[in-house]
């Protein structure tokens, strides 16, 4: 009984996942003015929710409405968000990792020697939900996804957080 119900919150910590993603993706690619829109547009992706979880879900992502120029609104992801993506250009983060290394749904990040901590600094600032946080030494950085997180999922915020990581340690191999 205890496993069933342990396996079940999982799957919901996965849906959940799943849906915060599609929900920063769609925002961030279209114009949204309104929950009703955002959940049929969520619903045409495969996913089904509430109202009540669909604005639990933006504030927790940080979400807000803006104006859209043509005297309505539309929803914008935060500041935090907009602020963390342009920094990641600035920091110029991705030529300092090496590799990624899964290990028992964690996850080992390598960097050059004296970079771990500003990298994953920059990770954990970022405050996505999948990632509970990050422990650094040297150049060996401990990513500690939430639980019910797959390491799928991490991959994929990784390469929202720092875009092109993927690649950067494919042409190192």
């Amino acid at each position: 009984m205890k496993k069933c119900i342990y396996l079940q919150i999982i799957r919901i910590n996965m849906q959940k996942t799943k849906r915060l993603l599609v929900i920063e993706k769609i925002i961030s690619e279209e114009i949204i003015s309104t929950q009703e829109e955002l959940l049929r547009k969520l619903k045409g992706k495969g996913i089904s929710c509430t109202q009540a979880t669909l604005s639990r879900n933006l504030r927790q992502l940080g979400v807000g409405r803006i104006p859209d120029g043509a005297g309505g609104y539309k929803y914008s992801l935060s500041e935090n968000n907009r602020r963390s993506e342009k920094s990641s250009l600035k920091l110029n983060i991705v030529p300092v990792i090496q590799d990624i290394i899964e290990a028992k749904g964690l996850m080992v990040m390598k960097t050059i020697p004296g970079n771990a901590s500003n990298t994953a600094f920059f990770i954990d600032g970022a405050g996505r939900y999948e990632i509970a946080g990050t422990i650094a030494g040297d150049d060996t950085i401990l990513i500690i996804p939430r639980d019910g997180v797959t390491i799928q999922q991490v991959h994929t915020c990784l390469e929202i957080i720092l875009p092109g990581i993927h690649e950067q340690i494919k042409s190192k191999k």
